[in-house]
C-alpha cells in the first residue's frame, strides 16, 4: 500500500494503459481521479475501482484547455484535500489520423499537439501549486519509444515530451517535485490494434522480449517512479518496451 493518503490524478484513465494506470495505482491504496473527456467510460473505470474497495472519482477533463484542467485542480482539492501525483496520459492516438508532417491538414495538427504535447504543460501548470502545497510531489508523463523512430507527428510529440520532462524536471525539481517519463513500446491495447493491426506483431520481431507488452507491464515501472522508491530519480525517461530500443 505504497499510496495510502495520497491523490493521484491519471489523464486518459478511461481506457487502455491509462486505465491500467487508474487500477493499479488504487490496488495500492492511492485515491485516484479518473480524468477524461470520455464520460461514460470514465465512470465505469471509476466504479469498477470502488467495487474493488479503492477509492476514486471521474472527472472530465481535457488536457487541452486551462479551464477545464483548473476546474479539475479545485474539484480533486475539495473532494481529497490535495493533490501529490499526476500521470499525464492523455493522448490522440487510437483515431489517429495518418499523413506526413508536410502536409497535414494544419488545424488536425494544432489539436494534436495541443493535447498530446501542450497537454502535459497544461495540466502541470494546473497542478503543481497543490503539489507544492503538500510539501512536493511526483509527475509522470507518457512518451514512446516512437520517439526514437520515424512516426510522423506522433513520434514528434513524443519528442517534445521527452524535452518537457526534462526542463519541468529542473524548473520543478526545488519544489521537491520530480518528473519523469514512460516511453512503452508497442502495447497491446485497443488502440494499437486498431492502428497496427497484424503489423504490431511485426513489431517484436525486432525486440529483446519477443512479444507486445501489455497495460500491466507498464504499471510497475509508473509504481515505481511515482513512489518514494525513486526519490533521487527526475528528469528521465524510462523505456518499457521489451529491449527493443537502443540508445548510447
Amino acid at each position: 500500500m505504497r499510496f495510502r493518503d495520497k491523490v493521484v490524478v491519471v489523464t486518459g484513465a478511461a481506457q487502455g494503459i491509462g486505465e491500467a494506470y487508474a487500477k493499479g495505482l488504487a490496488a495500492e491504496g492511492a485515491a485516484v481521479v479518473v480524468a477524461d473527456i470520455h464520460a461514460d467510460k470514465g465512470q465505469q473505470v471509476a466504479k469498477e475501482i470502488e467495487a474493488l474497495g479503492g477509492v476514486a472519482r471521474f472527472v472530465r477533463c481535457d488536457v487541452s484547455d486551462r479551464d477545464s484542467a483548473a476546474a479539475l485542480v479545485e474539484e480533486t482539492t475539495e473532494a481529497y484535500g490535495g493533490i501529490d501525483g499526476l500521470v499525464n496520459n492523455a493522448a490522440i492516438y487510437g483515431d489517429m489520423a495518418f499523413d506526413l508532417l508536410i502536409t497535414v491538414d494544419w488545424d488536425y495538427y494544432e489539436k494534436f499537439m495541443s493535447v498530446n504535447l501542450d497537454g502535459a504543460l497544461v495540466m502541470t501548470r494546473a497542478v503543481y501549486p497543490a503539489m507544492q502545497k503538500r510539501g512536493g510531489g511526483a509527475i509522470v508523463n507518457q512518451s514512446s519509444t516512437a520517439a526514437y523512430l520515424y512516426s510522423g507527428f506522433y513520434g514528434l510529440a513524443k519528442v517534445g515530451i521527452n524535452g518537457l520532462t526534462q526542463q519541468l524536471a529542473h524548473e520543478l525539481g526545488g519544489m521537491n517535485i520530480r518528473v519523469n517519463a514512460i516511453a512503452p513500446g508497442p502495447t497491446d491495447t485497443e488502440a494499437t490494434r486498431i492502428q497496427a493491426g497484424e503489423a504490431a506483431q511485426d513489431m517484436t520481431r525486432q525486440m529483446a522480449i519477443k512479444r507486445l507488452g501489455t497495460t500491466e507491464d507498464m504499471v510497475g515501472t509508473l509504481k515505481f517512479l511515482l513512489s518514494e522508491e525513486s526519490s533521487w530519480i527526475s528528469g528521465q525517461i524510462i523505456a518499457v518496451d521489451g529491449g527493443g530500443t537502443f540508445r548510447l
